[in-house]
């Protein structure tokens, strides 16, 4: 959302975040397999010259792997995941989010009830894999304006308990969260499965730099789930710096709300 060199994975901030002191960077998985095998070491050297890790990577698949619908291929998913787990693990990535709303999309009159199937079936493929190299599949509900499935954490956790994958789990938006009007007490519901978190001010899905008492209840379940994972900015900026810097301050201000 804040690139700003022609790859778009996202990479050309990694400098930018570690003077201002974040912890790792989270960047575009499908961007990241258009690169050239020149290009990938080059892009990994620049990270390996910094503190700072690719410790994960939103953007699973890419909207040309098609997941639901009757274009659907498992064995071309599955030779794309095999790909972009090693590729993954080369840079120490843990978590991955799986939203991929262009690849997953339920195509107009193909069944639900199938689709849902479907999404089953390759994320059961997929969890032996991830657990090859030791990552994690973090599911991502996206809200209906986005996608017409797996739209909210309450979904999500369906869909994980439909898997049952020892590497396949749950990630919880917060701007996603509040635009389907779901309740943060899911997060209670979905503790022992939440990995990773993603966070957004809602109005613009903007960075977030100015207290709003709406985000106290999100931060004070994820206190009482004992979650102790990463939390992602996942959002956009006219003045990256400036907001970016900002918002580091707001979060771990939030964490002793």
């Amino acid at each position: 959302m804040v690139a700003r060199e022609p790859d778009t994975t996202g990479v050309d901030i990694i400098e930018e975040l570690e003077e201002i002191g974040y912890d790792y960077i989270e960047l575009s998985l499908a961007h990241l397999m258009e690169l050239s095998e020149p290009e990938f070491l080059t892009m990994k050297a620049r990270i390996d010259n910094c503190r700072i890790r690719c410790e994960a990577c939103h953007n699973f698949f890419p909207p040309s792997i098609r997941l639901t619908g009757d274009e659907a291929d498992m064995g071309r998913a599955m030779e794309y995941v095999e790909r972009a787990l090693a590729r993954s693990f080369q840079l120490g990535v843990e978590v991955i989010v799986f939203g991929s709303a262009g690849a997953k999309n339920v195509p107009e009159g193909f069944p639900m009830e199938k689709s849902w199937d479907q999404i089953v079936d390759l994320l059961r493929n997929v969890d032996p894999v991830a657990g090859k190299y030791g990552i994690t599949i973090a599911i991502e509900p996206i809200n209906k304006s986005e996608s017409n499935i797996v739209n909210t954490t309450k979904e999500g956790l369906r869909l994980l308990k439909h898997v049952s994958g020892e590497n396949i789990q749950l990630l919880v938006d917060y701007y996603h969260l509040m635009i389907e009007k779901e309740s943060p007490d899911i997060i209670l519901r979905a503790a022992e499965h939440v990995k990773h978190i993603h966070f957004a001010e809602v109005k613009g899905r903007v960075y977030p730099t100015v207290f709003e008492k709406s985000y106290l209840p999100f931060f004070a379940n994820l206190k009482k789930a004992r979650y102790e994972g990463r939390i992602s900015i996942e959002a956009y900026s006219e003045d990256f710096g400036k907001d970016a810097a900002h918002s580091l301050v707001l979060l771990k201000a939030l964490e002793y709300q």
